[in-house]
């Protein structure tokens, strides 16, 4: 294997770098005075790259895709590759963009980190969730809806409820919910250097805390086990008792979870300006002007996967997300 990649199944367009909320457990938002976004002629750039690159999936991300200015133009153009769409949002905007959404993008992922009060306390948003709710509503009264999945984001203000977030995302009307942990080690999401200590602490369920976190997931499990065994919570209670081993890592008190993951073998990052990632969390194969397809075959970035053990990288190591699909035409 040279690991240099013929196909690339997923690649996640951060569009925009502005978000229109505040969480406690991103900096994202820290950077709105920098507005950038992917314009048309920078997207029409990697276009021949893209389907050279037998890209199956493409994620509108962020910051909050909702905010550029001319995004359905982008999935037009990605749409006549017959490239399958997914859009990340907050999810405050999906009323007012509802038709477009539903005509543009097959799969909408939502952030909703608990129940109302919950919700909007993390986000910093008055009338977040209720927004959110008006959107999923108007997205269901569209001829052909997309489907709609939950994100949440488990941490401090949030793990004791987690069956009551369950129950919210069913009520909404959600396809699915997937459950993460909150990144509290990389350089991810727009931090300019590693969180401190005490900035974790701010996020990190503690030890204290853990109990509080495994009686929530046992509620859950007691009021409805159909929830996990239907697929509607994805990855089942494996995925949840994962996130309460990685808060016991980040308290001291056990090793992290093993990480699966083939990110950067299967998927890559590409920000406004040309900077390409391996995934959200590594770091920037390098800078430069090149095309998609060269800097992904770069010999910086072959040596970077060749040189690559999710097993041991410190950052893999301690990573929330995990990303594993059959390594194809990868040679």
């Amino acid at each position: 294997m040279t690991h240099r990649l013929s196909s690339l199944p997923i690649l996640a367009l951060s569009v925009h770098s502005a978000c229109n909320c505040r969480c406690v457990m991103c900096d994202i938002w820290k950077a709105n005075s920098e507005k950038r976004e992917l314009s048309a002629e920078e997207l029409a750039g990697h276009v021949a790259d893209i389907e050279r690159l037998h890209v199956q999936r493409v994620m509108l991300t962020g910051g909050e895709p909702l905010l550029h200015r001319n995004l359905w133009t982008l999935c037009d153009r990605l749409r006549r590759s017959e490239i399958r769409i997914t859009l990340v949002t907050t999810g405050l905007l999906t009323e007012l963009h509802a038709a477009e959404i539903a005509r543009s993008v097959d799969t909408v992922v939502i952030s909703l980190d608990g129940p109302r009060e919950v919700h909007d306390a993390i986000r910093r948003v008055t009338g977040g969730f209720d927004k959110i709710a008006r959107g999923v509503k108007a997205l269901r009264s569209q001829a052909t809806p997309p489907r709609l999945i939950a994100r949440s984001v488990v941490q401090r203000q949030n793990h004791a409820v987690i069956d009551q977030t369950i129950a919210a995302a069913r009520r909404l009307g959600f396809d699915e919910l997937s459950f993460l942990a909150a990144d509290v080690s990389s350089s991810a999401f727009n931090r300019n250097e590693r969180w401190s200590a005490e900035r974790q602490a701010e996020v990190a369920v503690p030890a204290a805390e853990l109990g509080a976190l495994s009686q929530a997931i046992n509620r859950a499990l007691e009021v409805d086990r159909a929830i996990f065994s239907s697929g509607f919570v994805v990855g089942g209670p494996e995925s949840l008792q994962r996130i309460h081993d990685y808060y016991r890592a980040v308290a001291g008190l056990a090793a992290y979870p093993e990480v699966r993951c083939n990110a950067p073998w299967v998927s890559a990052v590409l920000e406004p300006g040309g900077t390409l990632r391996p995934c959200f969390f590594q770091g920037a194969y390098e800078a430069s002007d090149a095309t998609l397809a060269t800097t992904l075959n770069s010999s910086r970035a072959i040596q970077f996967r060749r040189g690559l053990d999710v097993k041991t990288d410190p950052t893999c190591r301690q990573c929330v997300c995990s990303l594993h699909l059959p390594l194809t035409r990868v040679v």
